[in-house]
Order: structure tokens, then sequence, then C-alpha cells
């Protein structure tokens, strides 16, 4: 593809997805290349992402190239961020979206889960922050999103530690975006509320669970949308959808306790 000549052109600007190969991941990708932005599309699916590249350099007329990445494994990002060097692909924005749940009673899931869920939800989004970040801010430009969730906001009895990992991420990239004022880089995090994706059935959740029923979950694509344009226009949170951030403002005003037991309410069966 032929380089524009003005270094703030679209064409000139790599954003780096994680997660890319479905649900809300794979709208930023095409979100993104529709605008005309070069891409690297991390995920574990190394035919999904074969794929996808394809489909993208044919319909949008991008550079984008596919990077295989297991982000449960320690070492992960580093080993990211030297095949990005070494296909030459310098990162202007990144995309921390790579992340998953699992639902169920704390002492009854596999500790593997937890502990690569960790992994993958804080630690390899916080290296791959911390180590993307150090070239933006010699360029004096750069974004990155990390997307969190509404789960951030308060505990989540049956999902312990995946609203754990999105209280850190919200607290992390809200912190680290101000640290960054006047850098020339900004963070956004997004915190969608329950939205149809693969993430319900890789964390196992129920189908009558109240939390995703399918008239109050949002489409990925509405949500990849609003994170999209907030991160083009440097907002720090963004929480898609009027009923996610009347419940999220609404925590702040009740007993702890009272809003850990109705979010267990919400993540039973419904009778």
């Amino acid at each position: 593809m032929i380089k524009d000549s003005n270094p703030n052109s679209k064409k000139n600007q790599t954003v780096l997805i994680t997660g890319a190969s479905s649900g809300i991941g794979l709208d930023f990708a095409h979100l993104f290349a529709k605008d005309g932005y070069n891409l690297v599309l991390v995920a574990r699916s190394g035919d999904k992402l074969e794929h996808l590249t394809n489909e993208l350099i044919q319909k949008y007329n991008i550079n984008c190239k596919p990077i295989s990445c297991d982000l449960s494994q320690p070492g992960a990002a580093k080993e990211l961020f030297r095949k990005t060097q070494s296909l030459d692909m310098h990162i202007d924005f990144l995309i921390n979206n790579a992340g998953f749940g699992a639902m169920g009673f704390f002492h009854e899931i596999d500790l593997n889960t937890q502990t690569n869920m960790i992994q993958v939800n804080i630690t390899s989004l916080t290296e791959l922050t911390h180590i993307y970040l150090k070239p933006m801010l010699q360029k004096k430009f750069g974004k990155i999103l990390n997307v969190a969730s509404t789960a951030a906001f308060q505990p989540g009895p049956l999902m312990t530690v995946y609203y754990a990992t999105k209280a850190f991420v919200l607290s992390f990239s809200e912190a680290l975006d101000n640290e960054l004022s006047g850098s020339g880089v900004n963070v956004t995090v997004l915190c969608p509320g329950p939205t149809m994706t693969g993430f319900q059935s890789a964390a196992k959740i129920d189908a009558s669970s109240k939390i995703f029923n399918s008239k109050i979950a949002a489409d990925s694509q509405s949500v990849a949308l609003a994170g999209y344009k907030a991160l083009i226009d440097s907002q720090r949170l963004i929480i898609p959808g009027v009923v996610n951030k009347i419940g999220a403002c609404s925590v702040k005003f009740v007993p702890r306790y009272f809003a850990t037991s109705i979010t267990r309410w919400l993540q039973e069966k419904r009778v």
C-alpha cells in the first residue's frame, strides 16, 4: 500500500487490536479498516485471523497483518511486541479488547481458568499498555482503548474474578489517562453492559441468566461503534446505553452489600 506523505494521515497510522477474531474486536477491525487505518490483528485463532485479514485487505485496501498469540501465556505481550517490530509495524492505536470470564462459584471454577483470566484481563493488558505506550510518548501521539465492563463498578458474585479484573481495568485506565494529560496520548476505557457476543458461551453463562436477557443485551456492533467514537474524541470513559449508565452511576448511592446482592440476583437463572 502506498503511504500518504502526511504523517497524520490514517493511511500512515496503525491500530493493534487484541481479541480481533470475534465479537467486539471483530467489529473494531471493520470500523478502523473502513476508515482507512492499517491493522495488526491479534487472537489465538490463526485460521480466523487469516480469513479476516484477507477480507479486510480486499474490501478496504489497507495494510493488515495477522498475529496468532495466546495472551494467557506469560511473556506473550513481549513476544507480540517483538513480532510487530519485525513486521515494521509502528503502533499508533492500541485496542486492548481481549478478555474472558467464567460463571460459577469461585471455589468450583478450575484455578488455572481463574489465573489465565487474570493473565489475559489484567497482566497482558497492563504489559501491552506499558510496552506500546513508550513509543507513543516519544512521538507525542497515540491512543489506547481498554475494554472493561459495567462489571467494573461493583463486586460480582458468581463471576468473582471477572468482575475484579474489570474493576482493575477501569481504575488503571482512568488513572493513566490523567497521568498522560498534555502528552499527546489519550486512554479511553469502554464499559459495556451485557453484550451479545461469544463471551457468554466461553464463560458458560446459562441462557436463562437474568443479566443476559436478550431484551436488554446490546449488539456488539453498537458497542464497538460507541467505543470507536469515544476513542477518536479522546473521551476517558464511555458507558454505552442509558440503562447501563444509570446502573453504573446508581451503585455509588447504595450500600455495597446491597449492590453485591443485586448483582448476585442478576447473575442467577430466571425461574
